[in-house]
């Protein structure tokens, strides 16, 4: 029960950031690591309160799939 519980966050929490990554991928931005940067400039925390990496840029697209 508590894996599904964390998988549901997780996909709501990619349907929640996916917007703003498109935005920051209309600005041109479109490598892993320039979205991480460009989520931690604008101050947006991972779904754990942390910083972006390229791997957890990677980790929503999966969701999105999903």
């Amino acid at each position: 029960m508590g894996a599904a519980v964390n998988r549901n966050r997780a996909k709501q929490f990619a349907a929640n950031v996916l917007p703003i990554i498109g935005d920051v991928q209309k600005a041109g931005i479109t490598t892993l690591d320039g979205i991480a940067n460009a989520l931690n400039a604008r101050g947006i925390a991972t779904a754990r309160g942390g910083r972006w990496f390229a791997s957890t840029v990677k980790n929503v697209f999966g969701y999105q799939a999903a």
